[in-house]
């Protein structure tokens, strides 16, 4: 998301360390660095955020009914596989495959298919939205329609005209439904539920959602408390869209109910239609056309269209580099599914924004040039980065069972031979084999390719295969490795895109893609503020968890600002090359997989590693490697907690942040089971009925993992948006803010509601009109309220 700062003329506070000139930076940063980030950025009264979710659709309703499984059953792709398997040029398993993945999908429903109703349930203004948006440019006026336009149209036998759109697009169309005569909401709201508009993208696969305003980070408010407080009560409003849609134009009239909620993976059934078909088949289903969001929808399509492809290609010249690092050989080699599933996982970016940075970006400041901000920035993003392993299964999580049969290394590490080096990528890889139950008479057993073999063996050796936290941080290419010749993080000018080129020239990213990293530096003259974004964040259990995982990316910022700017760090101090990146990441990557320990040589140049490590008491020499040390990564993350709670001190009393260093201690500790994985896993396994993760399939526990998605899951993070609605509009009510009054009866409506989510129930479409016209009300308010200093204090502790 790009959360752009608030107004400059917000005053920024300094703190007792900050009164006093820093001494000068080294490495070259620059002469002018300790006064331009005098007082220090990133700390109270200078700090904004904003985030964006990726979401997860789904439309429930039988084949004949819901639109994946009939473009399906009318594609020629399905016609043409029927013909090659009369004549016998193709298996009858192929076809019989996609015959029972195209049976009713039971409680899961179909994953991000579109819907399709009568063109005339659709008022005046959400025609005049719909036809905006299907212009070729729709900065002008005059533009003819997308070239695709006939796509999202269809004919009928009967002559009726029916629209089809993506769920994402559906919410867009129930705004605009909304402002153009909703008798329920108020006259003065019609124009906010218009600026709402633009913050539902269709992009990649999935419903995006960026927050509805740019949310100031007080210590008065708990810091990042207030964007959870903000991300719970906008998925709220966006369940209540889907609500409202299902009624609106009847589609569970019609047999289609569309269904928006948070996971971090696809289901299992999206996977197995990914290996049944082609990848351009499968971009024809699953890619978002882009109708919201960007001004040449038609343009952006194809991006990300080259996304896909990209990916695609780069997930199997992964494979090359494991046979290359010896992981692998060529007789038991499993190749990846033609048709990569990555851009279809699900995340949370959290943007942390400075005032004080994006004003003088965007005033042109003569010290803070385009060509300084990237020199700071690049090594703010280095320091950083050794500091991500603290979110990967302890804020977030996307926990995965996976089989004996597939754990094959070219299927499970994903793209990691793009992300490590082999130097680390082997030993990752061999401590990995010896975590998973593959064991048999003391042996490691490697599963042998032919999916019949492994399964039986599988069966018949109780060999399980393993269980992973965070699997959705293997299944793309969150950070590829710098080459040699092209570092990404060196602080100069241009860098990222000479990386673009080394990589593509290897088969591992394209020059027109932006080039991926899990904490990206947001400038000035690009995105009009000054910034970070946090890509690494999946599925957080509670949006109070979110609230503390961007207090720690906040953090992170000012810690790693101040660092550079008293020249305790230079660029000198983290080597930018291939190994020195490789090693600061496998910490990071050990977290996602659930390892317990790692070997790291933390003398080969990267001081910064070596100091933070020096503070890890359980640091040894590695018997196996006698030039390593064998680190505990529960060590290294302690050592993480100390830094930050020694090092800035004063940051951490100033942004009021001790007590969720207490709470991240305990997060850290498994016997607490406070953390984002072992909550996830305790829910998933009691739809299961399971003990343990290990004790059901893969297939078993992703299939408990969409119900409690859909189920337990949503009804807690609906639970979390009321109690955000409620807080606000009382405090909207104390201030006598008209709000309160647009809102009607609102507690009344917040405990009916309460009691549905509470039984699983529906709402009631009355109901619902009634919460959506409250929830906009709130919304609405939410930018003036800001500002009163005691708001949100009384939002609730989660």
């Amino acid at each position: 998301m790009d959360g752009r700062p608030l107004p400059a003329e917000v005053p920024v506070a300094r703190n007792a360390s900050q009164t006093s000139a820093p001494p000068q930076s080294h490495g070259g940063t620059g002469p002018c660095l300790p006064a331009l980030l005098s007082p220090l950025p990133f700390t109270e009264g200078d700090l904004t955020a904003g985030c964006e979710h990726e979401l997860q659709a789904a439309v429930f309703g039988t084949r004949d009914s819901v639109d994946l499984p009939l473009v399906i059953q009318q594609s020629n792709f399905y016609r043409n596989l029927c013909k090659r398997v009369e004549r016998g040029d193709a298996p009858r398993s192929a076809l019989s495959k996609l015959e029972h993945l195209l049976e009713d999908a039971g409680p899961q429903g179909w994953d991000n298919s579109w819907v399709r109703f009568p063109l005339a349930f659709l008022n005046e203004e959400a025609r005049a939205t719909l036809r905006a948006d299907l212009r070729a440019d729709k900065s002008d006026a005059a533009s003819p329609p997308r070239g695709d336009e006939r796509s999202f149209f269809v004919e009928r036998e009967d002559g009726d005209h029916w629209v089809r759109v993506p769920v994402s697009y559906l919410l867009k169309l129930s705004l605009a439904q909304i402002a153009g005569g909703d008798d329920d909401l108020p006259a003065g709201l019609r124009a906010a539920v218009r600026d709402l508009q633009q913050h539902y993208l269709s992009d990649n696969s999935s419903p995006e959602l960026t927050s509805f305003r740019v949310v100031p980070l007080r210590a008065s408010r708990g810091l990042g408390r207030a964007l959870g407080t903000e991300a719970a009560k906008r998925l709220l409003l966006t369940y209540l869209l889907a609500e409202y849609a299902n009624d609106e134009f009847r589609l569970r009239a019609l047999g289609q109910d569309a269904s928006v909620h948070q996971s971090a993976s696809p289901s299992a059934r999206q996977r197995e239609i990914n290996e049944a078909v082609t990848d351009s088949f499968y971009r024809e289903l699953y890619m978002s056309p882009c109708l919201s969001g960007w001004e040449r929808g038609e343009e952006k399509l194809e991006y990300m269209r080259l996304c896909h492809q990209v990916l695609t290609w780069s997930q199997l010249c992964a494979t090359v580099k494991l046979r290359d690092a010896g992981i692998v050989a060529n007789n038991l080699m499993v190749p990846p599914s033609l048709s990569t599933l990555s851009l279809a996982n699900n995340g949370v970016h959290i943007t942390i924004g400075s005032r004080r940075l994006s004003a003088m970006g965007r005033a042109g400041h003569p010290d803070w040039t385009p060509a300084a901000e990237k020199r700071v920035g690049d090594l703010v993003t280095k320091v950083v980065e050794h500091f991500m392993p603290l979110f990967p299964g302890v804020f977030s999580a996307a926990p995965r069972r996976i089989d004996f049969r597939q754990f094959h290394p070219e299927l499970v590490l994903g793209y990691l031979p793009h992300e490590l080096d082999y130097s680390h990528l082997r030993p990752l890889w061999r401590r990995w084999r010896r975590k998973a139950d593959i064991k048999f008479l003391g042996a490691t057993i490697t599963p042998f390719g032919p999916r019949w073999i492994d399964a039986a063996a599988g069966t018949l050796l109780g060999l399980r295969g393993d269980f992973v936290p965070d699997a959705r941080l293997l299944e793309y290419l969150v950070s590829p490795l710098s080459t040699p010749e092209s570092p990404a993080l060196d602080g100069s000018e241009g860098n990222w895109d000479r990386l673009k080129s080394d990589l593509a020239d290897h088969g591992v990213f394209h020059k027109r893609l932006s080039l991926y990293l899990m904490f990206r530096q947001r400038f000035a003259k690009q995105h009009g503020f000054c910034g970070y974004e946090g890509r690494a964040h999946s599925l957080f259990p509670r949006f109070s968890d979110l609230g503390d995982a961007a207090s720690l990316q906040a953090l992170l910022c000012a810690h790693a600002t101040r660092l550079v700017a008293t020249g305790a760090v230079a660029h000198a101090d983290i080597p930018d090359t291939p190994e020195a990146e490789s090693e600061r990441r496998q910490f990071f990557f050990a977290g996602a997989i659930g390892l317990k320990s790692l070997n790291t040589r933390p003398e080969a140049g990267n001081r910064f590693l070596a100091g933070l490590l020096s503070r890890a008491a359980d640091a040894k020499p590695s018997r196996r490697y006698p030039d390593r040390m064998k680190v505990k990564l529960a060590g290294y993350r302690r050592a993480l907690v100390a830094s930050l709670r020694e090092d800035s001190a004063d940051l951490v009393e100033q942004l009021g942040l001790g007590g969720m260093l207490d709470g991240l201690e305990r997060r850290l500790d498994p016997a607490t089971g406070e953390g984002a994985a072992e909550q996830l896993t305790r829910g998933i396994l009691a739809v299961a009925g399971a003990r343990t993760p290990m004790a059901l399939s893969a297939r078993e526990f992703d299939e408990a993992a969409e119900q409690h998605a859909l189920g337990l899951l949503r009804a807690a993070h609906l639970a979390e948006g009321l109690e955000s609605l409620r807080a606000d509009l009382a405090l909207a009510a104390s201030h006598g803010h008209p709000a309160a009054a647009a809102a009607g009866e609102w507690p009344a409506l917040c405990r009916e509601a309460e009691s549905a989510f509470a039984r699983g129930s529906r709402l009631d479409p009355r109901l619902v009109r009634r919460l959506l016209a409250a929830t906009v009300a709130s919304i609405a308010a939410d930018a003036e309220l800001d500002h009163l200093p005691e708001a949100n204090d009384a939002a609730p502790v989660h």
